[in-house]
């Protein structure tokens, strides 16, 4: 007889979600709603002459709405993503992982996917047999439909992507008529490949395999947390989950140590990774409350108390209270509001003129004819207003010398989001300079000040070089 061996690894089986109705997944449709008016309709919208939000790479400038952020305000985006990880972290171990469930971009675009499936091929039952079925006239039609459909949605998203980075109409048109730069198609197209395969195929395998935050989200919990969970003792009691009984009250149900679960497998049904609640707390959870409103709607239709599944901590569920002032969350919050209090700052206080000196120094110094020493330097004046505008440069620190600006000006305007870099040459007696290396300052002052109003004025240190043998 010859002997069986067993795989390794067991074939996948596709998860089929079952509709449900109810308060969360009413609230995942608002979520999603929001976030969908947002990502597809934010390119459309007009700050004055531009685009509200435009990330605009090859002049290295972003803009969000009254606000332009240029590459020497990178520190935002750390501290940006420094917020967001704290963020993540408070809520983690707060709700569990509930940024999963209502805000991912994986369940957002996923949930659309589910409902053009349903639309096209029916509810549950239906797509389980229809997809047992030989291929017919029918089935294919069904299966094109939806395909075709999928790849609709992932298109418009991967396109939308793409108007972030270049004015909307503008993009659109160059797309139509085949003239947009060709990163523009690579990116739309990865975009739309990977949509249409992650939210239409890969579905909870994202979830459950390739994301990392299902992995370590477990350190980040404790006892406290807020997680879905199955109340096993009211489930279960002494006798078991156990089918209804025709004409038995509650109170007789309970009375003979029956559990309020019925095993109708429906929280199983609706789950969008395909895990069974009951069976304990489980990495695949997106914490979702599909299940919830499951369960609810089989406890409302046998006249049993809502909340078999729900929301809860491990504490509450062995018989204790939930805690959700403890030190972690509060250290979170009270880092999360000091880095946005931080970052608020910074934004609402950030000048609109920049000055950077940059001293060349090849070579440090010029011994000149008339026995004084020139030092080179490189000004760079960026104008970070969204309008043009005329500035002044002084030098101060240095008593009597000379300098002069590239060009013989001292005053020019910059356009918009734009910057100059000029040379300036300075010359010194080296008679006046007590020491071989004497610090000094320029100065650069927005001139185009309406009456009234304080000048915007920058200064910047440099240092002025001159040889160790002529002190």
């Amino acid at each position: 007889m010859a002997e069986q061996t067993e795989g390794l690894y067991a074939a996948h089986e596709k998860v089929y979600p079952q509709n449900v109705r109810g308060f969360f997944r009413r609230m995942k449709w608002a979520i999603l709603g929001v976030a969908y008016a947002i990502y597809f309709l934010l390119p459309y919208v007009r700050w004055g002459d531009r685009q509200a939000v435009l990330f605009d790479i090859p002049d290295r400038q972003f803009f969000l709405f009254n606000l332009r952020v240029a590459p020497e305000d990178i520190i935002w985006l750390s501290m940006l993503l420094f917020i967001a990880a704290v963020a993540l972290f408070f809520v983690t171990s707060l709700a569990g992982r509930v940024f999963c469930g209502y805000f991912c971009f994986q369940t957002l675009w996923t949930d659309v996917f589910l409902k053009i499936e349903e639309l096209m091929e029916g509810g549950r039952s239906r797509r389980i047999r229809l997809d047992k079925q030989p291929v017919t006239a029918e089935k294919a039609v069904k299966k094109v439909t939806k395909h075709a459909l999928w790849l609709v949605v992932a298109l418009l998203t991967g396109i939308t992507f793409t108007l972030y980075f270049r004015e909307a109409p503008t993009l659109w048109a160059e797309y139509l008529t085949g003239q947009a730069p060709t990163v523009a198609y690579f990116t739309a197209g990865l975009l739309t490949a990977t949509t249409y395969s992650m939210a239409g195929w890969a579905r909870e395998q994202v979830c459950t395999y390739m994301c990392p935050y299902a992995r370590f989200q477990g350190a980040m919990f404790d006892k406290d947390t807020l997680i879905v969970a199955y109340d096993y003792n009211r489930g279960e009691r002494t006798q078991g989950r156990q089918p209804p009984k025709k004409g038995e009250t509650y109170e007789e149900r309970v009375a003979r140590g029956a559990g309020d679960c019925i095993d109708c497998g429906y929280c199983v049904k609706v789950c969008p990774t395909g895990i069974d609640i009951r069976e304990g707390q489980q990495y695949q959870c997106i914490t979702c409350g599909l299940c919830i409103d499951a369960c609810n709607t089989i406890m409302r239709s046998q006249g049993f108390p809502e909340g078999l599944i729900r929301y809860t901590s491990e504490n509450e569920l062995e018989g204790g209270k939930t805690h959700l002032l403890r030190p972690k969350i509060i250290g979170y919050a009270v880092i999360l509001v000091g880095a946005i209090a931080v970052l608020a700052y910074s934004v609402a206080t950030q000048s609109l003129m920049n000055l950077n000196v940059y001293k060349v120094r090849n070579p440090n110094y010029i011994l000149e004819s008339d026995g004084r020493i020139k030092n080179v330097y490189e000004l760079r004046v960026n104008n970070k207003a969204q309008e043009a505008h005329r500035y002044r440069v002084s030098m101060a620190g240095l008593p009597q010398s000379e300098y002069k600006i590239q060009g013989g000006f001292r005053e020019f305007e910059i356009d918009p989001g734009e910057n100059l870099t000029v040379k300036a040459y300075v010359w010194v007696d080296p008679d006046r300079l007590e020491a071989e290396r004497t610090h000094f300052t320029f100065r650069a002052e927005r001139i185009d000040v309406p009456a009234g109003q304080k000048a915007t004025v920058r200064e910047a240190e440099a240092m002025f070089f001159a040889p160790e043998r002529q002190l």
